[in-house]
């Protein structure tokens, strides 16, 4: 996130796209609803009807996979109507001639046949957006999570430098991450391209300073595998073995009978959990991690603010910190590694990680501090981008609008997209073991739009069999216009109606990140026998 988020509370106008944001970030959405409360305009584009949409100032429901042509679009819009913002292009931007060409072919007419989304709605959009004073941008994984993912991120960087709505509070670009350390996972190096704090792995020089720093030769400087990467490579034999901390691919990755042929063909697995995950079952071992409740340590949340986390209850059993494990495995392995404690793991991430040069334990006691913090003395930077970007001006992608990698067929001629509801979280691993939130939804289904339902002689609570191109399941329908005829909408809570079976595992070519929101799927009425209770 470029801003924190108390500033959403005082933005002018808040676009809210490919995030359904109460669901799965309700404390962010009580902001929103603050801001509203305030006089704030809220514009949502969701292809479904989701909560913030009943209070949205415009709600506009894009094809799958279009947000590239709307943002397009949009600024095809500002443009024509001179609403951007000049000073700002001309002082701290490059690459706007070219910017500028591209969208010219993107007229409202066009866009509208791409998206769905009306002419009128369009210029409605980048009216509202352009026109407050200050505007920010809230997106999540409806925005990331398709083959053409970084053209997503990088179109939405676009309006923000063209409007001038970056670098100063309650505006910006911010991305909403799934869960509490998600941010501290990238930012310590939980990427195959960088150490910690985004430090590139072929850069030899940056490379000598880990050598030295953790007494070791001969780093690698190519870069890794990602998550898909490494489930194909067990497959081919390029991969033998994998550690699984704290994460379920068995349920959360796409195309879910490939990922557990994967997983089945490693010639060692170990997983390390709190709960036997799906994956864990599949394990040769399984190591018991701690909850967050049983370790001392620090996150990195959403906005960027590092906070302790204090253990308040002692492990159970023979369970161990992560960080305790992952330092014996290492010794093990040949790098030997001599922590007392999360401080001391702490104080080295401030030596080598600049952006948390001036964070140790003394000062987060008092509450947490927002990166780069680059010196003991400063204060954190709630706001990034202030008078200049990272690499000095802000660089304006001229970027052409791409369908989804698969598209609807006969066979196939309904269109699947995934996300959460707010009981839950990802595959269930941890909600589905409160039974507080097991209650309060304890079944998947999907949900069919009445038109739908009636063409397949559907109706609510009754099960369907649901198809794509690599692999079948079985869940009830629930008979709703929350979607738009031709789309379905799961969940990939529940491993017994895993919508990731359906999944498309198509990457994005940079990031690699799957197409989980968009594939072509075959829905029809389930035989009583083919129904397994």
């Amino acid at each position: 996130m470029t801003n924190s988020i108390p500033e959403i509370e005082d933005a002018d106008c808040i676009f809210i796209i490919g995030s359904n944001t109460s669901a799965a970030h309700p404390l962010i959405a009580h902001r929103v609803f603050k801001a509203k409360e305030k006089g704030a305009k809220v514009i949502v584009a969701d292809p479904r009807r989701i909560q913030m949409a009943t209070i949205a100032d415009i709600h506009v429901r894009q094809n799958l996979g279009s947000d590239v042509a709307l943002i397009n679009g949009l600024m095809h819009v500002i443009l024509e109507k001179n609403l951007q913002n000049q000073a700002f292009i001309d002082e701290r931007t490059e690459g706007f001639e070219q910017l500028k060409e591209l969208v010219s072919a993107y007229t409202p007419e066009r866009v509208s046949e791409i998206t769905g989304i009306s002419v009128e709605d369009i210029t409605a959009i980048a009216e509202a957006y352009a026109g407050s004073n200050t505007s920010t941008i809230l997106y999540a994984m409806g925005i990331t999570q398709h083959s053409h993912g970084v053209d997503n991120v990088k179109s939405l960087a676009n309006l923000a430098m063209l409007t001038g709505q970056i670098g100063k509070e309650s505006s910006g670009v911010n991305p909403l991450r799934g869960q509490n350390n998600v941010q501290g996972a990238c930012d310590m190096g939980g990427l195959p391209n960088v150490y910690p704090a985004y430090q590139a792995v072929t850069d030899d020089t940056v490379r000598q300073k880990f050598q030295t720093a953790w007494s070791c030769e001969d780093l690698s400087s190519k870069v890794g595998l990602t998550v898909m990467e490494m489930m194909n490579g067990l497959e081919t034999g390029a991969v033998k073995g994998l550690v699984i901390l704290g994460e379920n691919p068995a349920g959360s990755d796409p195309d879910a009978n490939h990922v557990k042929h994967a997983l089945e063909s490693a010639e060692f697995l170990c997983v390390i959990d709190i709960f036997l995950t799906d994956t864990a079952k599949l394990a040769h071992v399984v190591l018991p991690g701690v909850s967050f409740a049983e370790k001392d340590g620090t996150f990195s949340n959403t906005e960027r603010n590092v906070l302790m986390v204090r253990q308040a209850v002692p492990p159970r059993g023979d369970t161990r910190p992560d960080w305790d494990i992952i330092q014996d495995l290492s010794t093990r392995f040949g790098l030997p590694m001599h922590y007392s404690s999360p401080s001391e793991i702490f104080d080295e991430i401030a030596q080598i990680a600049p952006s948390y040069a001036g964070l140790d334990y003394g000062r987060l006691e008092s509450g947490g501090i927002p990166w780069p913090c680059p010196t003991k003395d400063h204060p954190g930077t709630p706001v990034l981008h202030k008078g200049r970007f990272t690499r000095g001006k802000g660089l304006f992608h001229a970027i052409e609008y791409r369908p989804p990698e698969e598209l609807t067929d006969e066979e196939y001629p309904m269109q699947l997209t995934t996300g959460r509801y707010f009981p839950h979280y990802h595959t269930g691993t941890m909600t589905r073991n409160s039974p507080t939130l097991h209650n309060e939804m304890p079944e998947g289904y999907i949900e069919l739009n009445p038109v739908d339902a009636q063409r397949l002689g559907v109706k609510s609570h009754e099960w369907v069999k649901i198809s794509s191109r690599r692999g079948e399941t079985h869940s009830k329908a629930l008979v709703t216009d929350i979607v738009s005829p031709g789309s379905i909408f799961m969940s990939f809570h529940f491993m017994e109606a895993n919508a990731n079976v359906l999944t498309n595992p198509a990457l994005d070519p940079i990031c690699k990140i799957p197409e989980f929101k968009v594939c072509a799927v075959q829905v029809i009425k389930a035989e009583p026998d083919e129904v397994v209770a």
